[in-house]
């Protein structure tokens, strides 16, 4: 009996842990004394987007450490978040907004079904939507794809789901 193994790669974050994430970095910068009086806030204003507002350039940047430092205690992956322009914002402040990566682009996915076929491995990857499906005869092929996955340093990040 031949029966087909597969898993799927994408690109995905966690939606609530984002939240959590924000909440806690709220938390801590109302509780820091180098932010006693400051304008600084943390604001998802959609499920993709972002939003910090600080005082100034300086805070700002202190303000997405803390978010990033809490992003890597929930395990979300700092790839995600992708950098805007900082802004000038009313009342003198400066803005930032972050746009949360979510989904595999078409050129991303050809390059990890590339990066697949380069290893000549009996394994067909197709591009289905914002993921790669990944599926062959063999558990040990697709688990050796997974290990060159997760070695590899993507500008994005990955995860496997869906092993059958």
């Amino acid at each position: 009996m031949a029966k087909e193994h597969s898993f799927d790669i994408v690109s995905d974050i966690d939606g609530q842990e984002v939240d959590n994430a924000i909440v806690q970095a709220m938390k801590e910068i109302k509780n820091r004394y180098d932010f006693k009086g400051s304008k600084s806030s943390i604001e998802r204003t959609d499920d993709d987007h972002i939003t910090i507002i600080s005082d100034d350039e300086y805070k700002l940047e202190s303000v997405i450490d803390i978010l990033q430092s809490k992003f890597i205690k929930r395990g979300l992956s700092q790839k995600a978040m992708d950098f805007g322009k900082i802004e000038r914002a009313h009342g003198g402040t400066v803005r930032q907004v972050i746009t949360l990566v979510k989904g595999l682009s078409a050129d991303r996915a050809k390059k990890i079904t590339k990066l697949i076929r380069d290893e000549k491995l009996k394994v067909k990857a197709q591009i289905q939507n914002e993921q790669v499906r990944v599926t062959g005869k063999s558990i040990d092929d697709l688990q050796h794809v997974i290990q060159v996955m997760k070695q590899q340093d993507f500008d994005f990040p990955v995860q496997f789901v869906n092993m059958r």
